[in-house]
């Protein structure tokens, strides 16, 4: 039986054009993908967009169109920018998919129902309708939204609510084991103190005259299923949880890694894994938490105006170059630096003037002096690089193919097979096919991460031929 892998990105909020931070999201997801495919796992990447929602209704309203060709512009949008940072996702789910996902989502519900866990309360709450969520007084910092920094709005009306309450210990006793596993340390430290604090019941619905766009509570149409036990599900019901054909959901769930932000923690951390103890289903085994890329220091705001619009940067650079990136220069679980001045200065010394240059180096060598292509060892990735993916240190992996990158390099320099070729030829050509298979192994470890640069690279080596332009042109 093959190994399996399954991960997930959260699905993202189709209100508005995606920007840089969700690009970086989706390139980790999809790195790590493509090294367990690599791997010759049995992968499956899933992403999607959260369309359940009566802001979304305001805003195609204020463009003058209807929530469907709404929904279907925006679904557009970001597949097509998906596809310009090769993001190779398996599925995109929608939330407003009645045959996908509400069946899932209405099949968790009645599970919680069924145990006990969900019941019906007036309820006056603290909600801020950006996030489209209620929160409590001690989630407030000085009285505003932790993440919108505006004052809630105070709601009253009569919701069915989850007993999360009942399951703060359990999900705690989870997170300590290592059972879910939160990643990094520091991500871990913040959930279990929140749940030492102790978790509240949440509410999980809205009147339908409220919410208005949403799946209807199974039993009670008046009601809407609120967020939690909607935009959550996905990552099962994508799987075919509730559909009555649930072949993917008995082979990949649970999931290996969610990948998230650090602002949507608790919802995954907390309600995600009550929801799931309530249900009798397994915990997923790991939840990534990222940082942020900011600019000059600061968080990217159109406000302050230092954005970086993804679309721009990949016309002009090209999708592996904001790839390479994201692998090499942004701490996966810190908060990383990017401006347009970096950026350039990484691509001319990690791609132009490293990876490509080393590139055409070696196969005008090749294709010089080798009668033939040369013949490739069938696995020949470094133990250390498999290891650092496996512990999802995506730094550490691509700082090992560039430090390859430098040694070879290093190495012609001290050999200079290219002069050597005069004097001892057996022996340059020996130098020079240990060169190929090493820039041939670089390109298979670039798999992940550079995966178009990965295929040339493969290409000319195969073919014994320099490549036809240059990988990276220097900017």
């Amino acid at each position: 039986m093959s190994k399996k892998f399954y991960i997930t990105s959260p699905i993202f909020y189709p209100n508005g054009e995606l920007h840089i931070g969700h690009a970086y999201t989706m390139v980790v997801c999809d790195i790590f993908a493509r090294y367990h495919r690599l791997m010759e796992e049995d992968t499956y990447f899933l992403t999607g967009a959260d369309e359940n929602s009566a802001k979304i209704e305001k805003t195609a309203a204020a463009r003058g169109v209807g929530v469907g060709p709404f929904l279907d512009d925006m679904t557009d949008q970001f597949k097509k920018l998906f596809a310009d940072i090769g993001a190779s996702y398996d599925q995109f789910i929608r939330t407003s998919d009645q045959k996908v996902h509400w069946p899932g989502a209405q099949a968790v519900w009645k599970r919680l129902v069924d145990v006990g866990d969900i019941y019906k309360s007036a309820y006056k709450g603290l909600y801020c309708p950006d996030c489209e969520a209620f929160y409590t007084e001690k989630d407030l910092v000085d009285g505003n939204c932790p993440f919108h920094h505006k004052p809630p709005q105070v709601i009253e009306e009569e919701n069915y609510f989850f007993k999360l309450s009942k399951y703060t210990e359990r999900i705690k006793k989870a997170i300590e084991t290592g059972e879910l596993e939160v990643m990094p340390v520091s991500r871990k430290n913040e959930i279990l103190a929140q749940l030492g604090r102790g978790l509240d019941d949440v509410s999980f619905s809205r009147p339908a005259k409220t919410l208005g766009r949403g799946i209807p509570v199974p039993g009670d149409d008046s009601q809407i299923i609120y967020v939690w036990c909607d935009a959550l599900v996905n990552y099962i019901s994508a799987l075919g949880y509730g559909t009555g054909n649930d072949e993917l959901f008995k082979k990949f769930w649970p999931a290996d890694v969610h990948v998230l932000g650090k602002d949507i923690l608790r919802f995954h951390a907390a309600i995600w894994p009550g929801m799931l103890l309530s249900a009798g289903l397994p915990l997923p085994k790991r939840i990534l938490v990222h940082g942020l890329i900011m600019s000059g220091g600061k968080k990217m705001s159109k406000s302050i105006g230092n954005t970086i619009d993804p679309k721009v940067l990949l016309d002009e650079y090209g999708k592996d170059a904001f790839r390479y990136y994201v692998a090499r220069h942004i701490p996966l679980f810190d908060d990383g630096e990017m401006t347009m001045d970096i950026f350039k200065e990484s691509y001319n010394a990690g791609l132009a003037n490293g990876v490509g240059n080393l590139t055409n180096r070696i196969m005008k060598m090749a294709e010089m002096n080798l009668a033939e292509p040369v013949a490739i060892p069938k696995k020949s990735i470094p133990q250390n690089f498999k290891d650092a993916f496996e512990s999802f240190d995506l730094n550490k992996a691509a700082d090992i193919i560039w430090t390859e990158i430098g040694a070879m390099d290093l190495f012609i320099q001290e050999n200079q097979p290219f002069k050597l070729i005069k004097e001892d030829k057996e022996k340059a050509i020996e130098i020079i096919k240990g060169l190929v298979v090493r820039l041939y192994t670089v390109g298979r470890m670039l798999n992940p991460i550079l995966p178009e640069t990965s295929d040339k690279i493969k290409a000319v080596v195969k073919k014994n031929k320099m490549p036809t332009e240059a990988l990276f042109l220097r900017k």
